[in-house]
């Protein structure tokens, strides 16, 4: 899974990167600060299984805190997108082919107005944000328009004298957009598309384009810098414009201060908390106690959390729909070397116990005989589905 974190150039995207993974990105504002794209790991967070069984885990990736597991995903900050990008203006080229590895986006709005198209800087509240997600949709449906034209002419031609099934043989010269042949049949059937393809002319392939990025790109829209005065006000208006997305008030600097703050003893703080408390109140300037002070009233207090982390969370249990899944014994939750529930592992929807015992090991999913769920103690088949932050252990033949 890669989740990947979009948007014009100088809306936040670095500094919510930076907060998520506390990497070492270049962060200013001006266009193309990132010119490659930042890999990184973030972290989901999970209410961790260990206080159910009275104990305390020892995560070997990732980390626990007060039972809130942090479980690492995989995250790309990509270069700033710019009006055009499909033609090749700005990053725009290599934008789109980073892009096309993300199952899920993140697409970072300057909720304040305060940058206009291009990423440059302008009063607060001049520029519509309702503007960057109508262009972002735009790009990414041109990108797979001009995917899906490349040599479609001589494709349909051959489709038309062979007559193979449709779906499958569309499925297969889109594969690079990772359509598959039930995908590309939901597609057909959505658009009641003519089965005769020599009718599929241009805006008849736009039409697939955009219904093929809405379902292989699936977006969550993070609204930044919501603490800038006249940006919820904006958040609600966009809430209401663009209902087919899920839309998270959050401010990246906030995140920001308060994990580098955490990181360095100054403070208590979980990441996805609505509070946070100061522990060595004597290290802190005046300037950081201020600063610490207006995020927890002006954010903390007002929207229950940065938002930062709640906008990663959306990504992978709502939209990807994934499921946290902690391997464990009914007699035993410690591993060989001592650690109590050492892993807890994501896995996509529908995941059966014979899935969970092949991402675990390839032997243990071809010697599977039964998985046992921890928490009832019940013995279950391989096509049982599992449910989020079960515990299951997989009974083999040797």
């Amino acid at each position: 899974m890669l989740i990947g974190i979009v948007g014009k150039p100088s809306c936040g995207k670095s500094t919510f990167f930076k907060a998520q993974t506390l990497a070492n990105v270049e962060i200013a504002s001006y266009p193309f600060t990132t010119i490659k794209p930042n890999h990184g790991t973030g972290y989901v967070r999970v209410d961790c299984v260990d206080k159910e069984f009275n104990v305390k885990c020892n995560p070997r990736f990732g980390y626990c805190i007060n039972s809130k597991r942090f479980v690492p995903v995989e995250l790309l900050d990509v270069a700033g997108l710019v009006p055009g990008a499909h033609e090749g203006k700005g990053m725009g080229n290599q934008f789109l082919d980073d892009l096309n590895q993300a199952d899920v986006l993140i697409h970072i709005i300057d909720a304040a107005g305060s940058t206009n198209e291009k990423g440059e800087q302008v009063p607060a509240l001049s520029y519509d944000p309702a503007n960057d997600i109508k262009f972002l949709e735009h790009e990414l449906d041109m990108w797979y328009l001009r995917l899906i034209e490349k040599g479609w002419e001589r494709f349909a031609r051959t489709v038309n004298q062979e007559k193979p099934e449709l779906n499958k043989a569309v499925a297969k010269q889109l594969s690079s957009l990772r359509v598959t042949e039930q995908l590309m049949e939901r597609v057909i059937q959505k658009l009641s598309l003519d089965l005769d393809i020599m009718k599929w002319n241009r805006s008849v392939l736009l039409r697939i384009a955009t219904e093929l990025r809405k379902i292989t790109k699936p977006m969550v829209i993070a609204c930044n810098k919501i603490d800038v005065k006249g940006a919820h006000e904006n958040f609600e208006r966009l809430k209401k414009e663009f209902p087919q997305y899920m839309l998270i008030g959050c401010s990246a600097e906030a995140e920001l201060a308060l994990r580098e703050a955490a990181k360095h003893g100054l403070i208590d703080y979980i990441p996805g908390d609505s509070d946070f408390k100061i522990i060595s109140e004597d290290k802190l300037s005046d300037k950081q106690k201020n600063a610490l002070n207006f995020i927890k009233t002006e954010i903390l207090e007002k929207f229950g959390s940065t938002g930062v982390q709640k906008v990663l969370d959306i990504a992978v249990f709502e939209l990807l729909k994934y499921i946290a899944i902690f391997p464990g014994g009914v007699n035993k939750l410690a591993d060989q070397h001592g650690n109590v529930i050492p892993d807890c592992f994501l896995m996509p929807p529908n995941t059966t116990a014979l899935d969970f015992a092949f991402k675990l090991h390839t032997d243990i999913g071809n010697h599977f005989i039964k998985a046992i769920d921890v928490k009832s103690k019940r013995p279950v088949g391989k096509e049982h589905l599992l449910k989020h932050r079960d515990v299951v252990e997989i009974v083999t033949s040797k």
